[in-house]
Parts: structure tokens; C-alpha cells; sequence
């Protein structure tokens, strides 16, 4: 029976989306200098102001240096990302640092020891997901609602007069056939900050070649179903218009609701927090069972107790669409990729810093090296052979 579905992302200039481009600024700074650093930073923007706080842990030699060079990299991300606003702006807004210290107390559960391996940073459960829906192996209404936040970015930074500012919001709603298979766009929504100048028919006009690109052939809706700007009117945008926190996108982060989630967030988390690194783990997996032609889609679920560096568990599901049944194929993740949190960050290469560029447009449907080197490691599909040799 056919359905409808739907997804919605929001761009690098959303409030929530510039918190997490500012923790994974942070990070990154502390994995330049020290892969092994501990980092877990959070960051709430408002109007002209950015907090940043949370535990880090790195060498006392080098400690002193990343923190004096935070200020001037989490002005050059808001910068980047277009804020020049009276009331939010990269050069003036306040700007305070209240990170400290881990915990000694998280520290003994994570850190490896004569008869320890490295334990899990806390208890919990994450998910990967892959389908063939897109050639990312994604699920279409997610990808197709990055993409166009990604493209409106693209025209309104290459434009010193652009009429768009950094804030937008994208949501697409797909028609499913009776095979479960994506056939058309059935509503698009676009909310996209603008100069004060700029009038609904003048947004119109440019966003809506801009869709019409990024979906496939046959799919873009009649201007009844494209609903731009529908408030009517989105010029204060932003902080200045909406507070931001990090963590708070979980959903456009991940696969746009197609598929479960632990509750985790990922940005400012560094890799032993395996909120983060067990969810690339499986979303790694599960792309390389479908790249592998082992199902057409695939969920995988891995679980942790904190301190302890074996999964307590770890579920497949091809959702019937699989060519072995879901325990051949747990077993075959067991024999090809160990997922202690130690062998995840080597396997993927995840102390590195490579996490600002995945704060925004999703974690997950990206390319492998697409940022530099190491970046969106977890899309690789580099196992699939390996695990169809396994089954």
C-alpha cells in the first residue's frame, strides 16, 4: 500500500547546528594536539553570546595552549558559517569557557590498565542503518533535505549580495509505492533567513531551480506543494532569534526518523564516548552488509556498559530483505570487526581531527576523504567483501 514519509534538515546557521559546529571546533583542536585527548564539550548561543563548557582531559604541557587558542577558533566557525549580524556577530559576541577537568571518577572506567582493555565512556545503545534508496545508501527523504541546505549554502556564500542569510530548515515528503520504494517528492518546505529587502516572490525564484537540481528527474512538486518561507517573513534568524544547544538534532543527524535511535548525540563527544563511535561502527556495518549485496537494508544495534570494553550486545536486522538470515550475519560482524571501543577508533581511524565538517548536513551519506584525509571514515565500504566472505 503506498505511503507518505517524511524528513527535515536544518543548515550549518541553525542555532542548534552552530553549538555542534562549535564543540566539534573544540575537538578537534584538542585531537590536533593530542590524539588520545578526552573531550566532551557543550555550547548554548544566544543573542551576541556563545557559552562553552564540560570536562576535557589532555597533557598539563599542552593543556594551556588549546585553551588559549579556543576563542579565536570558535569565532573563525561562526565567521565561516556567515554570522555577521547587529545582534550575533563572529567578532563581538561574548564569549565565556567554562571547561574543566574529566572526571577522575569516568576517567578509571575508560582508561586501559595492566588487566584492563579501554572500557566504554558510558552505558547505552546505538544504531546504524543503510538502504538502497540513494546511491549514499540512505534513505531518500534525509539525503535529498541535506542536500538542499547544502546547495542554498553553497549560492549564498559565493554571493558577496546574497539575499539568504545562515538560518534555513528543509523538509521533504516522499510518496512510497507499494514495493516500500521512494517515487516522487509530495510536499517540499523551505525556511530560509533573508535580507530584510528581500520579498517571498525574490526567495521563491532562487530556491526553487536550487530543489528542482537536487531531486531526481520527475520528482519536484508543482508550486502549490513547494511551500517557501510559509511564516512569511524570516529575517531575524539564528541565535538572535531562537537559542541553540548542542546535541539537540539528533534526528537530522542521523536518518531523518527512517530508522531507530539510541538518544545519543555525537558532536563535542571525543571517540571513547561511544555515543559517537559505536553509532559510526554501525552505521559503517550496516552500509557494508548492503554494499555487499547481503540485504537491501539493514539495521544494526550495539550496546555498552560503561567502563566495560566488550558490547553487551550487538543485533542485526535486514528487515526481510536479507540473503542470510540476521544471526549468520551477527556472527560475520563478530569475526570481522571486533567492537571494543579501542578497535573501533583504530578500524576507523577516529583520533584524529576530522569532526567540524560532520556538524552539519548529517553524520551519515557523506563520502569517505570528502573533508580531508580520514574524514567520514565510517562511510567507507572497504569491509563488504570481508563480511560477504563471513556469512
Amino acid at each position: 500500500m503506498p505511503y507518505l514519509f517524511t524528513s527535515e534538515s536544518v543548515s550549518e546557521g541553525h542555532p542548534d547546528k552552530l553549538c555542534d559546529r562549535v564543540s566539534d571546533t573544540v575537538l578537534d583542536l584538542f585531537l590536533a594536539q593530542e590524539p588520545e585527548a578526552r573531550v566532551a564539550c557543550e555550547t548554548f548561543a544566544t543573542t551576541n553570546r556563545v557559552i562553552i563548557g564540560g570536562e576535557v582531559r589532555a597533557s598539563e604541557d599542552k593543556m594551556p595552549g588549546i585553551m588559549d587558542s579556543i576563542e579565536s577558533a570558535v569565532r573563525g566557525a561562526i565567521a565561516d558559517i556567515g554570522y555577521e549580524q547587529d545582534e550575533f556577530h563572529h567578532a563581538h559576541l561574548e564569549f565565556q569557557n567554562y571547561l574543566h577537568k574529566q572526571s577522575t571518577d569516568i576517567a578509571m572506567g575508560v582508561d586501559s590498565g595492566d588487566n584492563k582493555d579501554e572500557g566504554a565512556g558510558d552505558q547505552g545503545l546505538m544504531f546504524g542503518y543503510a538502504c538502497r534508496e540513494t546511491d549514499v545508501l540512505m534513505p531518500a527523504a534525509i539525503h535529498y533535505s541535506h542536500q538542499i541546505l547544502k546547495r542554498l549554502a553553497e549560492v549564498r556564500k559565493a554571493d558577496a549580495d546574497t539575499i539568504l542569510g545562515p538560518d534555513s530548515k528543509s523538509q521533504i515528503t516522499l510518496v512510497y509505492g507499494d514495493d516500500g520504494k521512494p517515487t516522487g517528492a509530495h510536499k517540499v518546505v523551505l525556511s530560509t533567513q533573508h535580507a530584510e529587502a528581500a520579498t517571498q516572490s525574490d526567495i521563491r525564484k532562487l530556491v526553487t531551480p536550487l530543489i528542482a537540481d537536487v531531486l531526481p528527474d520527475g520528482w519536484m512538486v508543482g508550486e502549490e506543494d513547494l511551500l517557501v518561507n510559509p511564516t512569511g517573513n524570516f529575517v531575524i534568524g539564528g541565535p538572535d532569534g531562537d537559542a541553540g544547544l548542542t546535541g539537540r538534532k539528533i534526528i537530522v543527524d542521523t536518518y531523518g526518523g527512517a530508522a531507530p535511535h539510541g538518544g545519543g548525540a555525537f558532536s563535542g563527544k571525543d571517540p571513547t564516548k561511544v555515543d559517537r563511535s559505536a553509532a559510526y561502527a554501525a552505521r559503517y556495518l550496516a552500509k557494508n552488509v548492503v554494499a555487499a549485496g547481503l540485504a537491501e537494508r539493514c539495521t544494526i544495534q550495539i550496546a555498552y556498559a560503561i567502563g566495560v570494553a566488550e558490547p553487551v550486545s550487538v543485533y542485526a536486522d535486514t528487515h526481510g530483505t536479507g540473503t542470510v538470515d540476521n544471526a549468520s550475519l551477527e556472527a560475520a560482524i563478530a569475526e570481522c570487526m571486533p567492537l571494543t571501543p579501542r578497535n573501533i577508533r583504530e578500524h576507523l581511524g577516529l583520533n584524529k581531527p576530522i569532526y567540524a565538517p560532520s556538524a552539519a548536513y548529517g553524520h551519515f551519506g557523506r563520502v569517505a576523504g570528502e573533508a580531508g584525509p580520514g574524514s567520514f571514515s565510517w562511510e567507507a565500504v572497504d569491509l563488504a567483501e570481508k563480511l560477504a566472505a563471513a556469512v
